[in-house]
């Protein structure tokens, strides 16, 4: 791979002294032009594909990618980008929406934990279980008056988000114990390009789709969204399960940031193809010379 990036740059191993204040939203180009990201995207698409079929193979290990980010900040077509040149039996992608009846008769990580990708492959979170503590702690009356919990659980909301933040952590710790790693992806773009986003989308017919009044309303909570996101990478990134803050502003920067740190992460995982034991190989020379045999 010629592209080196440090990701020490975007890597919260340690999430004690994060501050979103002094994280950045724009770094300078790691690519010349598009061609050149074209051909580095692609690299490292085949680096990864080489390593999730070793993963696969091996079926001992599975990672969980999950992307977290405000409304534009690119995270549909960053998995798009990143994840489309690897083979689809290895990958599963799950998007998370409003909850349905049936998810909120049930604790906040049911609905995910039922989804969590097996040993072997590599699943996909858009959103996540961290909504739980960011749109609903934005946005309280979610919990009061439409999760149904008991009023012991919401009298104290303070509680009841740290009480969350613990128990995802927890969560996620246990995860990597039994072989699932999980890798978190804040894409932090600043309010001044998510404007620019916004209204590309109500000024161009074929990106109207794309746009929701909700939208901007949740805009307006902006200073609260950051501070949920910086009190839920403080409480959750751990060495095993980091959380990377990845400037968004550039679209094609923050691809290849991504993919590099997914590169990385599988590298340290020690994935390789099994090594078969001699019966087994026993048969494949049996079988080989069978077929050697055989006349045309």
């Amino acid at each position: 791979m010629k592209l080196k990036i440090d990701l020490d740059d975007f890597r919260v191993p340690d999430g004690g002294h994060f501050r979103i204040s002094k994280a950045k939203t724009k770094v300078k180009k790691l690519y010349a032009d598009d061609t050149h990201y074209e051909e580095l995207i692609a690299q490292f698409r085949e680096e990864i594909d080489d390593l999730q079929q070793k993963m696969y193979a091996q079926d001992q290990q599975g990672l969980l990618v999950i992307f977290q980010a405000m409304d534009a900040a690119g995270k549909d077509s960053t998995i798009k980008h990143v994840m489309s040149g690897v083979n689809t039996q290895g990958v599963e992608s799950h998007a998370f929406k409003r909850p349905t009846d049936d998810e909120l008769n049930h604790d906040f990580l049911w609905r995910t934990t039922r989804v969590m990708p097996p040993r072997g492959r590599i699943g996909i979170f858009n959103r996540s279980y961290y909504e739980e503590v960011l749109v609903c702690r934005v946005n309280p009356d979610i919990v009061t008056k439409i999760q149904r919990l008991p009023a012991k659980t919401t009298k104290n909301l303070d509680k009841l988000f740290k009480d969350r933040l613990k128990d995802i952590r927890n969560f996620e710790e246990y995860s990597d114990r039994n072989g699932i790693r999980i890798v978190k992806f804040f894409l932090h773009v600043s309010k001044e390009e998510q404007k620019k986003r916004f209204l590309a989308r109500i000024d161009t017919p074929s990106k109207n789709w794309k746009f929701e009044e909700g939208d901007v309303k949740e805009r307006g909570h902006w200073d609260a969204y950051m501070e949920a996101y910086e009190d839920a990478i403080r409480k959750t990134s751990t060495e095993e399960c980091p959380w990377y803050v990845v400037p968004a502003d550039d679209k094609k920067n923050m691809r290849l940031i991504v993919s590099a740190a997914i590169l990385e992460e599988m590298q340290g995982m020690k994935l390789k193809y099994p090594e078969l034991p001699a019966e087994q190989k026993a048969h494949l020379a049996a079988a080989r010379e069978f077929l050697m045999a055989e006349k045309e």
